[in-house]
């Protein structure tokens, strides 16, 4: 995604991330995320951007290419290191790791379904959402009024 030197292409990218990152969820059984992160992420976001991507019109392409820097190479160090840290989290963690996983939530199927997150929200997490969502409405009446040019 980050390689390229298009714009568009990077974005369209981007969706393919988004995309393989909701099957990462449909794995560990989150239906909803998965569900959402595609049409939240890959559908909107990335039809906005790449909206402002066409606005911005950019026609004289730098090329990204440089030389390595120390900066570079202690990137790439960090980077490794932490590569390092999680293989390790994930061999301690878990011998048998898929089978380690499930054994650490037995209740993670049921977890991320509708049913259950929409249960949560409305019972144990309602103050939360209904501040949210007064919230939210305060930002859209405030959205149309300062996009209103003139008041009657």
């Amino acid at each position: 995604m980050i390689t390229r030197a298009n714009p568009v292409n990077s974005a369209l990218f981007l969706i393919l991330n988004f995309i393989s990152l909701a099957g990462i969820y449909l794995t560990l059984s989150a239906q909803f995320v998965a569900i959402i992160q595609i049409l939240v992420y890959a559908g909107a976001i990335m039809v906005l951007v790449l909206f402002v991507i066409m606005l911005l019109n950019l026609e004289d392409e730098v090329p990204l290419r440089e030389t390595m820097t120390k900066r570079h190479y202690a990137s790439l160090l960090f980077a490794l290191v932490t590569l390092g840290l999680i293989i390790e989290v994930i061999a301690w963690k878990g011998a048998d790791s898929l089978a380690g996983f499930t054994q650490q939530a037995p209740t993670s199927a049921e977890i991320g379904t509708v049913e259950h997150i929409g249960g949560v929200l409305f019972t144990r997490f309602v103050f939360p959402f209904e501040l949210t969502s007064i919230l939210l409405l305060a930002a859209m009446i405030g959205a149309v009024v300062l996009a209103k040019k003139r008041f009657p």
